[in-house]
């Protein structure tokens, strides 16, 4: 059942009190002799104004669907009697306020936009899938990287020495090149100190690196600090190879490789 709206409600209250009143017996005695008698009902005071009562009948044909069928009052003004009775019918017989084409609601989302009430735009990330993104890019790079070195096998011998001879040491007799730094350090330390003590302080230095640098940003120019401690432990070890390989001779002593020769070999 449709609501009623609450100014028709006032509407039916007043027009059922002026009935009431008018309604009234005109013909009491007055009190004094010189008393005035009451003024008589208003008899147009009942009625309700012909374009309400046009406007209802429409809207009610409307609703029923152009018929005209419905059990509300005529478009007719009535008479001061029966004031009431047709205020309270019209009253009843509102149209709903929020009705559609045949007496129907509709619900907000099915006549608002969509674009309207909800951003649609797709907000921009910074990250991808590793697949294909990551694996595509990985795979060509091996792909380069084994015609590289079978392009360059077929070209190039093998650095493959003489058969060994224990009789024999070779000198100067130096590490393979990604020991060469290790091997520099024991020419200037002591073996604890060069073999255990500072590679044991680097590699607990990089495991505490994620929890003394916490910036979440994946970006070079955000981490600072990570990007320093990676350097220094880089060239740390980086001039420690190049000093073994191209600044040793015999005798793992200093040597000028434009001067004395270059003792390096793969």
């Amino acid at each position: 059942m449709t609501e009623i709206p609450e100014h028709l409600r006032k509407r039916a209250e007043e027009a059922r009190k002026k009935a009431a009143g008018a309604s009234a017996p005109a013909d009491a005695p007055a009190a004094g002799a010189d008393a005035p008698a009451d003024p008589p009902a208003d008899p147009g005071a009942g009625k309700i104004p012909a374009h309400l009562l046009e406007r209802a009948k429409k809207a009610r044909e409307k609703a029923s669907g152009g018929d005209g069928g419905g059990e509300a009052a005529t478009a007719t003004a009535p008479s001061p009697a029966a004031g009431a009775a047709t205020a309270t019918a019209v009253a009843t017989a509102a149209p709903p306020v929020a009705a559609g084409p045949g007496g129907h609601t509709q619900r907000l989302l099915t006549v608002v936009k969509s674009g309207s009430i909800q951003d649609v735009k797709a907000t921009p990330q910074d990250k991808v899938h590793v697949w294909p993104h990551l694996l595509a890019v990985e795979f060509v790079a091996a792909l380069v990287c084994t015609a590289f070195t079978t392009v360059f096998s077929i070209f190039v011998n093998a650095p493959l020495l003489t058969q060994a001879n224990t009789n024999q040491t070779p000198t100067p007799s130096k590490a393979p090149w990604y020991f060469l730094g290790l091997q520099e350090l024991l020419t200037m330390f002591h073996p604890m100190v060069a073999g255990v003590t500072i590679p044991g302080i680097g590699l607990f230095a990089l495991i505490l690196a994620p929890y003394t640098d916490r910036n979440p940003s994946n970006k070079p120019e955000d981490r600072k600090f990570a990007v320093s401690i990676f350097t220094i432990f880089l060239m740390f070890w980086a001039v420690l190879v190049i000093i073994g390989s191209f600044f040793r001779g015999p005798g793992f002593n200093f040597v000028y490789p434009w001067e004395s020769g270059l003792f390096f070999e793969l």
